[in-house]
């Protein structure tokens, strides 16, 4: 969830290299990662800087930014799966007979006025961030609503929490703090959620975990660890083999 709000933080030219540097490193934004300055990093018997090891980290994990972009929830991009599909073959330089041809639709003039769609878009988005741009210089009524996790499912007004809001669930169903027992677990959608945004920090996003392991931890946290674990993959936080052999976070 931070990597998203850390990436929706940054400067359209930082989202653009996938990047921002800081103090003492470069930290990817859309992953995390981090790689120290001043160091040399070996790759491949080749000796990189700290920022060009940065960019090859994102060629390598992400392909490239663009990549990583089109594969969030279209909740997120607020793209249609067609307009998904043509936005990838673009990037991908076709043609519009090309890609007339790859999805069967209508024909290369069909595919010029998507194009144009797009742009009206793209103009229409640049308006609504210059307005809530403008809006957040008066607005000081405005909730500190928490980011959507990159993987959420079913995004809807279950998603709609406050930072407040979350703090309140946390010491309802967590009095002990957040690394300690969950009393119970919630009916309400929202506060399930909430909860469930406590409970996914107990695993390392760079471990693949077992069932068996995956239980344990989540006994350790409340009695009825196949809901929860049920409701961490329903909900994008974890994914797994379709075996349950494995289990890892998601994004």
């Amino acid at each position: 969830m931070r990597v998203i709000e850390n990436f929706l933080d940054a400067s359209m030219e930082e989202m653009k290299k996938g990047y921002v540097e800081e103090k003492e490193c470069y930290q990817c934004l859309l992953c995390g990662e981090k790689v120290e300055k001043g160091l040399i990093y070996p790759e491949n018997n080749v000796l990189y800087e700290s920022e060009r090891f940065m960019k090859l980290h994102i060629e390598k994990q992400h392909n490239s930014v663009f990549d990583h972009l089109i594969g969030l929830n279209k909740k997120l991009t607020g793209l249609t799966d067609h307009q998904n599909s043509l936005l990838q073959l673009f990037y991908e330089g076709r043609s519009d007979l090309e890609i007339q041809k790859e999805l069967e639709i209508g024909s290369a003039s069909t595919i010029r006025n998507h194009r144009f769609v797009l742009k009206e878009k793209e103009r229409q988005a640049k308006i609504f961030l210059t307005m809530m741009e403008l809006l957040k210089e008066k607005d000081r009524h405005a909730p500190n609503f928490l980011p959507i996790h990159k993987n959420a499912t079913m995004v809807d007004d279950r998603y709609n929490i406050t930072a407040d809001e979350q703090a309140e669930v946390e010491k309802k169903f967590f009095p002990e703090g957040i690394s300690g027992r969950m009393i119970k677990f919630p009916k309400k959608e929202k506060q399930k959620l909430a909860t469930l945004r406590v409970i996914i920090k107990q695993f390392d996003k760079e471990k693949q975990y077992s069932e068996k392991e995956i239980n344990e931890i989540l006994k350790s946290i409340y009695d009825d660890y196949v809901t929860l674990r049920r409701y961490l993959v329903e909900y994008g936080f974890l994914d797994r083999e379709d075996d349950g052999s494995a289990y890892w976070l998601k994004g």
